[in-house]
């Protein structure tokens, strides 16, 4: 597995580089809006919090010219009471604001991911072949931890902060104007240093989580494929792999630390010199009779009071940026859209015999109008497929009656697999239509298109579920007598002899499995429902002989009550089929029964011979 030095997500329609963080943030506010009202109600008992901050140098001033200047203990009493009683208030207030933003933020994070889960689920298969797996990851877990921690933190104490700054600022201008001028004159260069620190702060934030999301493929990855991994010996190349992107999100981690720490180190600095030759003027001017101490304490307390809200600025706007870049990561994938039916141009006309050359029994095909499987000038072609690049499939006709059994034949990259993947809508056509029993399958809710239709792909997928969990995905009102009737028939008794039988745990990708078991398993998930049409791509090839001879003789009594549409590779699954549509560089060439298409066409006697040679080749 080759690692890449940029980050995958960006193939895949990451956010431009440069863009408001604000306007990125602000998209968040449907999620928001539900718990507003507390998430408000926090923000103002934050800033009443932090005002009550601002309230203390005032106390210490009133106690330095007032009870200690006249030595007044009772005085000194009441201003210490005084100030332990805004300080417990303080700590009480950031406790409920605390309290008032936990449960809330929480439950907005669940619904983004829930709602990433299911956009997802929504999205189709194209989507996901262009994604890498980690990066979708990243997404459902690091980068809403990092949305809800903003939200909780940040956003609050920007407001709150700034809503300090101002208070503050206003009170050392009506305490001594001119040493307050000292403390303002270190804001200019601020504000111009935060500006270009947002703009290089998010493209190193965006880098590093795109990286990560990589750094998290790599280990999927090796950890799905450990039997390759192992058994070609390759885990020292896996490992030089996941230390090189380790190596390289390191060396990005570090780069924004190092931006960080330079905002930070002059955020501290010149607030810092600012306090300083305020002091030295205030002193300066107490001595000489200008300035009453209680004033300059004042002054000093309330400039120390606002060091924490200046000084945080960098690491709160670090946090937004982060917290920005995770939002437009989060709508990469929320702002993909599935086509839909009004997208896709249509054909003048439906394409009519002959025009694809397609033979045998295709008059029959356009006499009956009636139900059925149906395919109609149907196109396709890859989305991110060059524009010179000649369709997948080309102006494809081809009408399954009901409760016919048609095997699809051809060449390997002849397209069968993704003529199959059309009929589920796992991917959506160019041009042309696809009816069930008259109905245009574009206008069909998702949900009643794949209760109709049930599939079953070469490469079967289980789930870290039981074997008979596994089974009745296929149909959500199937029962204990419909599971049993399915394992019968896709010759999946083994199940029985699991140590838990039906309720065996088959682990992850169910690899506790042989081949031929995920797939029979697979088989049986199909036939569950009873579906009133079944698409199987080639569902017998990893069965030895005799397992697929029984799984035939099952499979026809479930075929003789469905329409079928089967990629069939070898003559023995061609001879399930009532008819054979030979599929040749995406057109339909031929339809006709198996021994027609033998005596007619030479190139499906050239497919059928050279698979019947392989397979005498390859038995004992």
């Amino acid at each position: 597995m080759a690692v890449t030095s940029e980050p995958r997500a960006q193939e895949g329609g990451a956010a431009p580089r440069h863009r408001s963080a604000t306007r990125s943030l602000l998209r968040l506010w449907p999620y928001v809006r539900p718990v507003r009202v507390r998430l408000f109600g926090a923000a103002g008992v934050a800033v009443v919090a932090s005002c009550m901050g601002l309230v203390i140098p005032l106390v210490l001033k009133w106690m330095v010219d007032g009870p200690v200047a006249h030595r007044d203990p009772g005085g000194v009493w009441l201003g210490g009471a005084l100030l332990l009683a805004l300080g417990t208030a303080e700590a009480a207030l950031f406790g409920l604001r605390r309290w008032l933003v936990g449960r809330p933020l929480a439950s907005v994070e669940a619904a983004m991911r829930a709602d990433l889960y299911r956009h997802l689920q929504r999205l189709p298969v194209s989507f996901h072949d262009r994604w890498a797996s980690g990066q979708l990851l990243s997404r459902a877990t690091t980068d809403l931890m990092l949305l809800r921690m903003f939200l909780a933190f940040p956003l609050t104490f920007l407001v709150v902060n700034g809503v300090t700054i101002l208070a503050g600022f206003a009170i050392l201008l009506s305490q001594e104007w001119t040493l307050g001028l000292v403390l303002v004159v270190p804001a200019v260069p601020l504000v111009i240093l935060c500006s270009l620190f947002e703009k290089r702060y998010a493209t190193v934030a965006r880098a590093v989580q795109d990286q990560t999301g990589d750094l998290t493929t790599v280990v999927e990855e090796g950890v799905l494929g450990v039997r390759i991994v192992k058994g070609f010996g390759r885990h020292r190349s896996q490992a030089r792999a996941f230390r090189t992107l380790s190596q390289q999100v390191r060396s990005t981690e570090l780069h924004k630390a190092r931006l960080l720490a330079t905002l930070w180190a002059l955020i501290m600095t010149l607030p810092e010199l600012a306090i300083g030759a305020a002091l030295v003027l205030g002193t300066m001017r107490v001595a000489d009779g200008d300035l009453s101490a209680g004033t300059l304490v004042a002054f000093l307390s309330t400039a120390l009071t606002l060091r924490w809200p200046v000084e945080s600025l960098g690491f709160l706007l670090a946090m937004s940026q982060d917290a920005a870049t995770a939002t437009d990561r989060y709508f990469d994938v929320m702002d993909a859209e599935p086509a839909t039916a009004a997208d896709r141009p249509r054909p003048a006309r439906p394409l009519r015999r002959g025009e694809n050359g397609e033979a045998g029994e295709g008059g029959e095909d356009s006499q009956d109008s009636g139900g059925g499987l149906r395919f109609e000038g149907v196109e396709f072609a890859y989305a991110d497929a060059p524009p010179e690049e000649p369709p997948v499939l080309r102006g494809v006709d081809l009408h399954i009656r009901p409760g016919e059994t048609m095997a699809l034949v051809g060449a390997t990259g002849s397209g069968k697999t993704t003529l199959t993947a059309l009929v589920p809508r796992l991917q959506e056509i160019t041009r042309g239509r696809i009816t069930l029993d008259g109905r245009d399958i574009t206008a069909l809710p998702r949900e009643e298109l794949r209760a109709l239709v049930a599939v079953a792909f070469e490469e079967p997928t289980l789930f870290s579920a039981t074997a008979g969990e596994n089974v009745l995905m296929g149909a959500t009102d199937a029962g204990r007598e419909e599971l049993l009737r399915a394992l019968k028939v896709a010759q999946a008794d083994f199940v029985h002899a699991l140590p838990e039988g039906t309720d065996t745990e088959v682990g992850e990708q169910g690899l506790s499995l042989s081949g031929g078991q995920r797939q029979r398993l697979a088989l049986a998930r199909a036939v569950v429902g009873s579906p009133r049409f079944l698409v199987l791509d080639d569902p017998l090839s990893a069965l030895d002989v005799h397992t697929e001879a029984l799984v035939e003789a099952a499979l026809r009594q479930v075929l003789a009550a469905t329409t079928a549409l089967v990629v069939a590779h070898r003559p023995s699954t061609v001879l399930l089929a009532d008819r054979v549509a030979l599929l040749s560089e995406g057109r339909i060439t031929a339809v006709g029964t198996h021994q027609r298409l033998l005596r007619e066409s030479a190139e499906y006697r050239s497919l059928m011979s050279g698979q019947e040679r392989e397979e005498g080749e390859s038995s004992p």
